[in-house]
């Protein structure tokens, strides 16, 4: 008989192989990681639409991709499946942390809410006031909510740049101000950017989201059985006339925060079964119709040691950070330098949108967080102090993914949109460079 091979005796290729792997799977799980990555795909998109390769750039874009069965076919760009498309499932993934985050996070109650909600709601007023002075059109007004985002990927991973330096409640604050403003910010898609609304579409969704409480209900928990509702919902969002991309909050907020009900406790059931492939010889022997039916069993106990709102997250992360955003960045942030026409009133969008971003979200967080704990409405956490405040405002002030998407929505004309962007990547450049210098700075002090 055959003796089986343990860990110790792996060739040394495969041992290398798995140390690489588990190193890679770590490097990925660094926040800054993921930013960078979408720094560098900013960078390129930039760098292609301000050379020879422009032409090609924006048409590759625009070149249509048509999806359809018989004689139902939908065709449109490639740059509408990315920010209509792919970047569903980015809000699907902010749908579930603002879920988990109102389930067991920071939102959970109101007192541990209220200053980043009051904070967020600062860094959202005055960024759009500013904006206001400079842009009272009104063509370029309808911008107003280009400067009001926070991208939390962004944020966080500059944060994470200065290590250890930084306090964790600090690090809790931008977090909880970020989900709170992801939170405005779909409010403010929902309400000012969605126009002509159609019932049929609303049906639609409806009718999706029913087929997705239906196998809730009986106790289904393969997140793969649930993409052709979710796209029966995000159809009818499409057919409404509502952004479809708000489709995926809508399924991450009705994503269960608790596993689905087995007859025995996940951990037990996966104990159960190892003892039994342990007793018999059908492991041994691995027999596959022996083994079918305790597989089942182990992967189910496997699948529900996570409540799925965790488990989908967790699964969708890497993809949504190296894969989603990125892509979203090479189609967005190619901005034409000759293009933008800046000698016109397109640069009032321009500076409106790169001051609201990086002196008005300082200004507004800072601000309404000073005057909150200043009436004693609430209080700074433990290991807080104003100048990680400091540091949260200047870090709120990076837009970017938010800021850009929202800037697709609010201007069809091309000059004002390439001026928005031009000003979402300079505002949230300066405010990442000013954070990271204040943040350097007031770690050495402290």
């Amino acid at each position: 008989m055959e003796k089986p091979s343990f860990s110790g005796d792996l060739p040394r290729s495969q041992r290398l192989a798995e140390h690489a792997l588990a190193t890679l799977q770590g490097f990925l799980h660094v926040e800054a990681v993921s930013g960078g990555v979408l720094l560098l795909a900013a960078a390129f998109a930039l760098a292609c639409a301000n050379s020879p390769l422009a032409r090609d750039y924006h048409a590759f874009w625009n070149l249509p991709l048509t999806i359809g069965v018989g004689e139902f076919l939908f065709s449109k760009s490639l740059h509408f499946w990315v920010n209509d498309g792919l970047m569903t499932v980015f809000f699907l993934v902010v749908g579930m942390e603002i879920r988990r985050e109102i389930h067991e996070g920071e939102l959970r109650r109101l007192d541990q809410a209220a200053l980043p909600l009051i904070a967020a709601a600062g860094g959202v007023v005055v960024p759009a006031l500013i904006y206001l002075s400079l842009n009272n059109d009104p063509v370029r007004s309808h911008g107003w909510a280009v400067p009001t985002a926070t991208d939390i990927a962004f944020a966080v991973g500059v944060l994470a740049l200065l290590g250890r330096s930084v306090p964790a409640n600090v690090r809790v604050f931008l977090l909880a101000l970020a989900i709170i403003d992801d939170i405005i910010a779909v409010l403010i898609i929902a309400l000012f950017y969605t126009e002509g609304l159609a019932f049929s579409g609303f049906v639609v969704a409806l009718l999706g989201g029913l087929m997705i409480f239906g196998l809730q209900r009986i106790g289904v928990g393969a997140a793969p059985i649930y993409v052709v509702p979710s796209f029966v919902v995000w159809v009818g969002f499409l057919v409404a006339g509502v952004h479809p991309t708000l489709a995926g909050v809508v399924l991450g907020l009705i994503t269960p925060v608790r596993p689905t009900p087995m007859r025995e406790l996940p951990l037990e059931m996966a104990s159960r079964v190892l003892r039994q492939l342990r007793g018999n010889d059908a492991g041994q022997r691995k027999d596959p119709h022996r083994l079918k039916q305790p597989l089942r069993e182990l992967r189910a106990a496997h699948r529900e040691m996570l409540p799925p709102v965790s488990r989908v997250q967790i699964a969708l992360h890497p993809w949504v950070a190296y894969v989603i955003m990125p892509i979203f960045a090479l189609a967005n942030a190619g901005v034409g330098f000759t293009g933008a026409d800046l000698t016109s009133s397109a640069h009032f969008v321009m500076w409106g949108t790169a001051l609201a971003l990086a002196v008005g979200k300082p200004i507004g967080v800072v601000g309404a967080t000073w005057i909150a704990v200043r009436l004693g409405w609430c209080r700074l956490a433990p290991g807080v102090s104003w100048g990680g405040v400091c540091l949260v405002g200047l870090l709120a002030g990076i837009g970017f993914t938010m800021s850009i998407f929202i800037g697709t929505l609010a201007f069809s004309d091309e000059t004002l949109l390439a001026a928005a962007k031009l000003g979402v990547l300079s505002g949230s450049l300066m405010a990442a460079t000013l954070g990271l210098g204040w943040g350097l700075f007031h770690a050495r002090r402290t």
